[in-house]
């Protein structure tokens, strides 16, 4: 590409960062990490671990938030510097990484809603589509969980029912800066389309799977449950884990009875432990219908669930007979399936949040 091109495209990556530049509050954002690193500083800061991990989280994701934004706005200023000492071609590659640098930092400053920065309670139920839709489950979980490896984030799986081929449910818990905020736009029905390879004729099968995304709730007055509401059952653990899981009633069923909302973990190795993830999920779904909803009252939900079947979809895979999976609400496509399926969601969730 001609040196003159390249300066176009640097002028352009100018104009857009003078565009986003008043709103990024880099300023205040940076006296924020100072007051952050003093409280962290303290004495008796580690003596609440749970508190002190989100601190020290939010200290670091600020942290990173500024320097990538100076970072960006130094390269952009130096960068017609850099062309007229150069030939042009040998600072194309560069010019192109800091464009999709620039990229993935204004999605960043799309997240700014209440919860968007908390972590992220993630379930997913097989729908219509036999064998086919727990496989696809499985790929469903297997995309999640690698979508948070490449974001550096934490994942367990609280509850996994699996089945011969795949899964019949599952729900895991992703930490992490921004982790709702990123994986909300995967909430809904995603469909799948190939050839099936779980029928002798191989024919093209349509299957489903429902992903339900949950801020988790990290402030228990932010949802409060009366005792009397839920009704509390235990029994034997089904799925793998550690020494003692399989061998004691340790899982736990809790059922929400005004709306009859049903959660369920076996993956701790305690009773208590087991309760206490469920009761997380379950303030979880509680919030997220209060979002969706737009209740002041848990007592005005009506507890609505989307149907995991044709017509209600949000995004479609498909892998015959052509190969390109597409996002119904914005539109957004990718030509490799394959690529999604290992965690390449950038351009959903990018496309997702411009569009909101």
């Amino acid at each position: 590409m001609e040196k003159k091109d390249l300066l176009e495209r640097v002028y352009h990556l100018q104009q857009k960062f003078a565009k986003v530049d008043p709103n990024l509050g880099l300023e205040q954002k940076s006296k924020e990490i100072k007051a952050l690193q003093e409280t962290m500083s303290a004495p008796n800061f580690w003596d609440d671990p749970d508190n002190a991990q989100k601190v020290s989280q939010k200290a670091s994701h600020l942290e990173q938030f500024v320097k990538n934004w100076e970072d960006i706005k130094t390269s952009i200023a130096e960068f017609p510097e850099l062309l007229e000492m150069s030939e042009g071609e040998e600072l194309e590659n560069d010019l192109e990484a800091l464009e999709k640098k620039f990229d993935f930092a204004e999605t960043e400053t799309f997240l700014s809603g209440e919860h968007d920065g908390k972590n992220v309670i993630l379930s997913i139920h097989t729908g219509n589509g036999g064998q086919d839709a727990e496989d696809f489950s499985q790929m469903i979980l297997r995309m999640y969980l690698r979508f948070a490896e490449t974001k550096g984030w934490k994942t367990q799986i609280m509850d996994e029912s699996p089945s011969d081929v795949g899964l019949k449910s599952a729900t895991i818990e992703i930490s992490g800066p921004l982790a709702y905020g990123y994986l909300k736009s995967e909430h809904g029905v995603h469909r799948l389309i190939r050839l099936s390879p779980f029928n002798a004729k191989n024919l093209r099968q349509t299957s489903f799977s429902r992903v339900e995304v949950l801020p988790e709730v990290d402030n228990d007055a932010e949802i409060e449950i009366a005792e009397s509401d839920i009704r509390v059952d235990v029994f034997r653990s089904s799925g793998a884990g550690g020494q003692s899981v399989n061998t004691t009633d340790s899982a736990v069923r809790i059922t929400y009875l005004p709306l009859n909302l049903v959660v369920t973990c076996q993956n701790e190795k305690s009773q208590l432990q087991n309760k206490q993830s469920a009761m997380k999920v379950l303030k979880s779904r509680l919030l997220q219908l209060k979002l969706e909803q737009q209740a002041q009252e848990i007592s005005d939900l009506k507890g609505d669930m989307m149907e995991n079947s044709f017509g209600s979809q949000i995004r479609t895979y498909t892998l015959q007979p052509y190969k390109l999976v597409k996002d119904h609400r914005t539109d957004h496509e990718h030509q490799n399936p394959d690529k999604v399926f290992d965690g390449d969601l950038e351009g959903f969730v990018e496309a997702f949040l411009k569009k909101a």
